[in-house]
């Protein structure tokens, strides 16, 4: 197939593209760089640099091309953030994705992998999540991804547009080529390697007093390559469909490690001593978001090969130390 990528110079999808391309796939990356990095992109994917809310722009790629599927991934993703500044995710995130979605249709693609956020799910009434469980977002981060999962059902009902909506927590981890680099990093892992790197003196702990075993949040971590290559199954799986479908898969490997528990394994992972400040809740943060992928793995055959917190932060610790300052290095 060839395949649309939209944020494929960003963390996942980079990932995504270069496995889609491994697979021999056509790979066309969209990516307006404004987080994303050109070294990211695989030699075998073309970059088109360009904004996902610029219709004109999407125009005029899909009339040059003809796409069998679009993979978006190219979205804001600091929940803290959406807290402050609710507007810009509703615009990037929401209002963005519905005009690449008028986009596709206009020009006839009909098959749509999104990359989805457990976060739909707020303070979930159970654990593990499962797909069916009421949605109700804590943040405007999440509210914003599920307001696009709202359109791609009555665009699925309505259009017939085959859909796939990916739900995960935390990425993480690195491939040998391709690894986190976002600037500002937000994200833990990457903050407990730089503690270890010498580049940051501590790690921030948002929140001691949560109803968990050690009162710090409690969250899933995911290999970004097992994440991508369940985002291939469900494109396949879009693909094998001789009728328009609409599936929703959690992604996670049903035991959440505690932000304690991620510190502690950054140490015994590096060796260094990772000094931790303990500082108050952040707005918007559940106390446990622990996802079930029950179903994908039954459906499509999804298995994770690095379910290991320790592996999962070897990997990135082994490409942060090759990249220093990130792809910049």
């Amino acid at each position: 197939m060839r395949v649309l990528v939209t944020g494929g110079a960003g963390y996942i999808g980079s990932v995504v593209a270069a496995q889609l391309a491994d697979s021999g796939h056509d790979v066309v990356v969209y990516d307006n760089l404004t987080h994303g990095h050109r070294e990211a992109v695989p030699a075998a994917a073309e970059l088109v640099v360009g904004d996902v809310g610029d219709r004109a722009r999407l125009d005029q790629l899909f009339s040059a091309q003809k796409f069998d599927a679009v993979m978006h991934f190219a979205a804001w993703i600091e929940a803290g953030e959406s807290m402050h500044d609710p507007a810009r995710f509703f615009r990037n995130n929401t209002a963005c994705a519905l005009t690449l979605l008028e986009a596709m249709l206009a020009h006839g693609v009909r098959r749509f992998v999104f990359s989805s956020t457990a976060g739909l799910f707020g303070n979930p009434d159970r654990t593990p999540i499962a797909e069916d469980d009421p949605l109700h977002p804590t943040n405007p981060y999440g509210e914003s991804k599920l307001l696009v999962e709202r359109m791609l059902a009555w665009f699925h009902s309505i259009h017939g547009l085959s859909v796939a909506c990916l739900r995960y927590f935390n990425a993480a981890g690195a491939t040998a080529a391709l690894g986190e680099a976002h600037f500002p990093e937000t994200h833990l892992i990457p903050l407990v390697l730089q503690v270890a790197a010498g580049t940051r003196a501590s790690v921030s702990i948002y929140g001691t007093d949560y109803p968990t075993p050690d009162g710090s949040c409690v969250r899933d971590y995911i290999h970004v390559s097992d994440l991508a290559s369940a985002h291939l199954l469900a494109l396949n799986s879009l693909a094998a469909s001789a009728k328009p479908v609409s599936v929703a898969y959690n992604l996670g490997n049903g035991k959440g490690f505690s932000v304690r528990e991620v510190i502690e394994a950054g140490r015994r992972v590096t060796g260094h001593p990772i000094p931790a400040v303990e500082t108050p809740r952040r707005d918007g943060d559940p106390a446990v978001l622990v996802a079930s992928s029950e179903r994908i793995r039954r459906e499509l055959g999804w298995a994770p090969q690095y379910p290991e917190l320790d592996d999962i932060i070897r990997s990135a610790w082994q490409w942060s130390q090759k990249h220093p300052k990130g792809y910049n290095s």
